[in-house]
């Protein structure tokens, strides 16, 4: 009953968001508490929800101080040069800009981080999308797509988390599978592509004065708060943020909020310029963190309810046995919708370990069962359970719905053929 009940709120949660009728903040509150109520959890759901909220806090406040971190840098000017020279190289022509956008994100998700991604991602490409007429939608669905493959990596946290739940090394996880992931990153490229001619043929290429470009930039009402005499220093500060956080010195949430204090003293001393600066991002920041707290409520009362568990069981259990042999390949395909419906600690701590112990049934090694599982990850990026993906929605003007319905399929590609590679190679029996 728990497991009916799970799948139908998850089920009518999806239908009210892709189709418009509630927007994704509104149905993460609304949904969960009337299932919350109808299974008579009603005097529990109150703290349900206050654990998945504090779950997601530390979450929330990493992306609060990465927005105004950014917008800082934004402000100064530090990607000017990187859209001049990419606006260069491309020449105006969708193609080379959608190919640029999809190398940059695949690049910069070498980090792992999902927020750092898109901050500079779409910081770097938004203005060039809008200058020529380009979708930011496309935008957004390059970088979310390149993000999906390079979540494999063992720092970007999934492969942490299946090395821990079944206590496995890099080498028996994540060093197999690379080849996977060399066969999504070029679904990305080709991918890109695609778009990029779709976008040509709308708009064109476009021809661009470079100079007049330059003269109109140096002359907009908002070359007051540039700074280029501090471009170096703030490069810097980038890239020490960027290590400190790959090599984790300190929980992101505390390396961003530093790096912004320090951001913002130096680009902008005065008082009141920084009062402004932080205004000007308040309307960004509010929707995000917001997003991100309804997204808690959600998770919380799935997780309380355990509508997670019994929803995990029952799929397990109707797995008929004939089909045991194929076991790795049944995992690769069900962790996309698993990772889509449930958090990554959620599938990975909960739902892995009885996958490999179902699999062990079968004769399946689980160090199989943990590569398989993580070949649904493109998926789980689209899902309204990713705090970092309505960060990309905010920051490019575009409706989540939107960004589902047109790039959900494009992420099962990613996955059916890094499953595809897998098998062909044996990384995962068929």
């Amino acid at each position: 009953m728990l497991a009916l009940l799970g799948y139908l709120m998850i089920l009518v949660f999806m239908i009210l968001i892709m189709t418009g009728r509630l927007s994704a903040m509104i149905a993460l509150i609304a949904v969960p508490s009337a299932f919350a109520l109808i299974g008579g959890f009603g005097g529990k759901m109150g703290e349900m929800a206050l654990e998945g909220i504090k779950d997601v806090a530390p979450t929330g406040i990493m992306i609060l101080f990465a927005i105004l971190f950014f917008g800082i840098l934004i402000d100064a000017g530090v990607f000017d040069p990187i859209i001049n020279t990419i606006l260069k190289v491309v020449k105006g022509d969708p193609v080379k800009i959608a190919i640029g956008t999809a190398v940059l994100a695949l690049l910069i998700s070498l980090d792992g981080d999902g927020t750092t991604t898109y901050m500079i991602t779409i910081s770097a490409m938004l203005p060039l999308y809008k200058r020529i007429g380009m979708r930011p939608l496309v935008l957004a669905g390059i970088a979310v797509s390149s993000s999906g493959v390079m979540n494999l990596l063992p720092w970007g946290g999934p492969t942490a988390r299946v090395m821990t739940a079944l206590k496995l090394e890099m080498s028996d996880v994540f060093t197999p599978v690379i080849p996977a992931m060399i066969g999504g990153v070029l679904f990305v490229l080709f991918m890109a592509y695609c778009l990029g001619k779709k976008e040509r043929k709308r708009i064109g290429i476009i021809e661009v004065d470079y100079h007049a470009v330059a003269q109109h930039a140096a002359a907009t009402e908002d070359a007051y708060i540039k700074r280029p005499k501090l471009i170096i220093f703030n490069y810097a500060l980038t890239l020490t943020l960027l290590v400190a956080l790959i090599m984790e010195l300190m929980p992101s949430a505390v390396l961003f909020m530093v790096g912004f204090a320090i951001a913002i003293t130096v680009n902008y001393p005065k008082l009141s310029d920084q009062k402004e600066r932080v205004a000007n991002y308040a309307d960004n920041a509010l929707s995000v963190i917001s997003m991100i707290f309804a997204a808690g409520v959600f998770t919380g009362i799935l997780a309380g309810t355990e509508m997670v568990d019994a929803m995990a069981n029952s799929l397990i259990q109707h797995i008929p046995d004939q089909m045991g042999a194929h076991f790795a390949v049944i995992t690769a395909i069900i962790s996309a919708p698993f990772t889509f419906f449930m958090s990554n600690d959620a599938f990975y701590y909960g739902v892995l370990p009885l996958l490999a112990k179902a699999g062990a049934a079968y004769g399946i090694d689980p160090a199989l069962i943990g590569r398989a599982s993580l070949l649904g990850l493109p998926v789980h990026l689209l899902s309204p359970l990713v705090p970092s993906t309505y960060l990309l929605v905010g920051m490019v003007g575009e409706d989540f719905g939107a960004l589902q319905r047109t790039f959900l399929k494009w992420a099962c590609g990613s996955t059916l053929v890094m499953i595809v590679v897998c098998v062909l190679l044996g990384i995962i029996p068929l």
